[in-house]
């Protein structure tokens, strides 16, 4: 069984509709959702960047059944990881269990706002292991101080401590996130079907742990027009991460994508309203073994019928196919 997840993207949609959407989703039968927490858009089409855990904590106030993720928070830049220790167990508590805390190294589209600088990726994985233990540590409920190589921590402790803590997840890319993940992660986190990303995890330690892929797909019933939203939107997906990381802002994205073409989009995104070719995108997550897929539908405006779709459609077919 695989499990299939809606996406708050919030590049591409503002607050309020979040919520709605989310809701509607839960209806829907979608089986959990995550979302993304942005500080600029990938690209000026999409338009929107929402503060995710104010988002966050609406939803988990309008929606009682479908669980909540972070995909993913960076903990290292413009949060503190103390302060996204106390966010993420508020969280939990607002959402009666339902929260999962993603977290990643993050991208310097970001990060940078704060004037902190964007390091190289070895010393961003050095930081993400330090507030990874600070926040396991302050989950725990005591006093905690902490003096690392990248961050201080003195005599915090949080005074609403859920239980159980949020579950933490970490996003991986390669061998060195995928150790820190094995080490000190419930559950992983990736936006590529690598079966090998799995298995290095499982051989840091992750055995049995759950593993959450996602996937954009454009969905229309017309579907030249689903290629043209996708390729407007969403054009840099196919840049890979070691890309997507370091540039600083839509305008770079903008830049670095300009000649991906809308066959391109086409290719690696399914588009227009053929189930199968959905399902035959979700396949090789399911090959590589993930439990979790989260659909990332393109398009603010097009959610609504996106979710309808999916709830009479998409769902029983992805089930039909996989369960």
């Amino acid at each position: 069984m695989v499990r299939i997840g809606y996406t708050m993207m919030t590049e591409q949609t503002g607050p309020r509709e979040l919520v709605e959407h989310v809701v509607r989703a839960e209806e829907a039968g979608f089986d959990f959702s995550v979302t993304s927490d942005h500080y600029s858009p990938w690209l000026r089409s999409q338009g929107h960047a929402p503060y995710a855990w104010s988002v966050l904590g609406a939803a988990a106030q309008a929606t009682s059944r479908i669980p909540l993720m972070t995909y993913v928070t960076c903990p290292t830049f413009r949060y503190h990881p103390a302060v996204v220790a106390q966010k993420a167990a508020t969280l939990q508590l607002l959402s009666e269990g339902r929260f999962r805390l993603g977290l990643g190294s993050g991208e310097n589209l970001n990060e940078h706002v704060v004037g902190q600088g964007w390091p190289a990726v070895d010393v961003r994985h050095e930081m993400l292991e330090e507030a990874v233990e600070i926040i396991h540590a302050l989950f725990e409920g005591g006093h905690v101080t902490y003096h690392g190589k990248h961050y201080d921590v003195e005599s915090a402790k949080l005074w609403d401590v859920p239980e159980p803590a949020p579950p933490i997840g970490i996003a991986v890319s390669g061998e060195q996130s995928c150790a820190l993940a094995g080490h000190l992660a419930d559950l992983v986190i990736a936006t590529e079907p690598k079966k090998d990303l799995l298995e290095s995890f499982e051989r840091h330690g992750g055995t049995g742990r759950p593993s959450v892929g996602q996937l954009p797909v454009s969905f229309d019933t017309d579907r030249d027009a689903a290629i043209r939203r996708a390729h407007d939107q969403f054009r840099w997906f196919g840049l890979g991460w070691k890309v997507n990381s370091e540039l600083p802002g839509p305008d770079s994205f903008d830049q670095a994508t300009q000649f991906v073409t809308e066959d391109d989009v086409a290719s690696a995104i399914p588009c227009g309203d053929d189930p199968e070719a959905f399902v035959e995108a979700v396949r090789p997550y399911v090959d590589a073994g993930f439990t979790e897929v989260a659909l990332v539908q393109i398009g603010g405006p097009t959610q609504p019928a996106f979710i309808d779709w999916s709830e009479k459609t998409l769902l029983p077919a992805l089930r039909n196919a996989f369960n």
